[in-house]
């Protein structure tokens, strides 16, 4: 019975308490957030199959803000309660109504014998058609060249989807990685998206921090305002 506004949800589902989050766990009114639901509803999971004493679960949906449901998308929700999903926030990967994760495609890639490393992140963002750049390491003394991106490019093509192909291939010295030595993607899209690179990652908590002045120069090519 409510109005309908072209583009927006009409309003929260019934017994779903959804709010926006920022990045200090307040909710926020007109202003893009992390989806959270702050209490539980019917259909939530409450485990992962083979998932003892429930790691993988509380990981994957409590890390964030502790006891808060973090779904892993975009939302904005107006003053009148109306809402809008803006994409995925975490680094899973929906193009194109296709989910893909981004190992899917490191499995591909780095079987290439030219390749030593790669990262890949989707630009998805606040209604913005999917740009899906695929950033990779390549061997010592070799360069990109169009041969090998075509090559790169059908090894996604046959062992995923088209779906799965980037929209572009760029050549870096390395993949930023934490002190642990995993890739940094969330940080890398956030900052390709937008956020300032203060807000994304500190150098202390990264194994080779100047690989990250790549990325920031490739965020100001991109040419997009700033999340604040």
């Amino acid at each position: 019975m409510l109005p309908v506004h072209a583009g927006e949800i009409q309003c929260r589902e019934l017994g779903v308490a959804a709010f926006a989050f920022n990045e200090a766990g307040e909710p926020v009114i007109d202003e893009v957030g992390e989806l959270v639901i702050v209490k539980p509803m019917p259909s939530m999971p409450v485990f992962f199959w083979n998932d003892e004493g429930g790691r993988r679960y509380r990981e994957s949906y409590f890390e964030q803000f502790p006891g808060r449901w973090r779904q892993g998308d975009w939302i904005r929700f107006s003053v009148a309660g109306t809402s809008q999903i803006y994409g995925r926030s975490d680094t899973t990967i929906n193009r194109f109504g296709i989910r893909i994760g981004t190992a899917e495609i490191y499995r591909v890639v780095e079987d290439i014998a030219e390749i030593r490393d790669s990262l890949v992140v989707d630009l998805e963002y606040l209604g913005r058609e999917s740009y899906m750049p695929l950033f990779v390491v390549l061997q010592p003394g070799l360069v990109l060249t169009d041969e090998l991106k075509a090559r790169i490019a059908t090894q996604i093509r046959t062992y995923g989807s088209a779906r799965h192909v980037p929209s572009e291939i760029f050549q870096v010295e390395e993949i930023p990685r934490t002190l642990t030595g995993k890739k940094m993607e969330l940080p890398v899209r956030k900052l390709l998206l937008g956020t300032p690179a203060e807000r994304v990652a500190s150098p202390d908590s990264m194994a080779n921090p100047a690989s990250f002045e790549y990325f920031i120069r490739f965020a100001e090519q991109l040419n997009l305002p700033q999340r604040v």
